[in-house]
């Protein structure tokens, strides 16, 4: 068995798109997930599967569509991936806040290259780094005020991202084990 984080990408964002935890890990306890457990309420899973993380994600996909009604894209990582994320931390020297340190995690690489679509763009004090499937984000100013955050939101092309801050990569790969 393999263990993996499996990240939703937008639930119970407002009143829409609502998933309770309770009934997820249900849902997956059921289906023959082992080791399931979430974190917030943000759509953050661990769980423990025999299957590949291609098939995982569609399985999962397909699971909430039918049991909560709206699809919903995952976005999965293996232990050792995502301890070499935690490990990367390519911005850890400037980093200084966790929930100020976000990483994109996309579900393939972007064909566009980050640059391009940032380019002639004002990003402020804000830092970034692309390695792989995974974009670093520094918004020293907050997620809510950053210059780069609202030209990334603009860019609607690419791969499914889904965005989680530095806070809770940590307590997710804590929960791995």
């Amino acid at each position: 068995m393999a263990r993996y984080a499996v990240l939703l990408r937008g639930i119970n964002l407002g009143k829409a798109r609502r998933v309770a935890m309770a009934d997820l890990r249900t849902v997956l306890t059921l289906s023959g997930y082992e080791n399931v457990a979430t974190l917030l309420q943000s759509g953050n899973v661990v769980l423990d599967a025999d299957q590949p993380a291609e098939e995982l994600g569609r399985t999962i996909e397909q699971l909430i569509e039918e049991r909560f009604g709206f699809a919903v894209d995952t976005i999965l990582r293996s232990h050792d991936q995502l301890t070499r994320i935690v490990a990367k931390n390519p911005l850890g020297d400037v980093a200084t806040d966790g929930s100020k340190y976000v990483v994109a995690f996309m579900a393939a690489p972007p064909q566009t290259p980050v640059g391009a679509v940032l380019d002639g763009a004002d990003i402020g004090d804000d830092r970034y780094i692309v390695d792989g499937t995974e974009m670093y984000i520094w918004c020293p100013g907050g997620l809510r005020d950053s210059p780069l955050m609202t030209v990334l939101g603009k860019a609607r092309s690419g791969p499914s991202t889904t965005v989680r801050n530095w806070n809770t990569v940590e307590k997710l790969l804590t929960m791995m084990g």
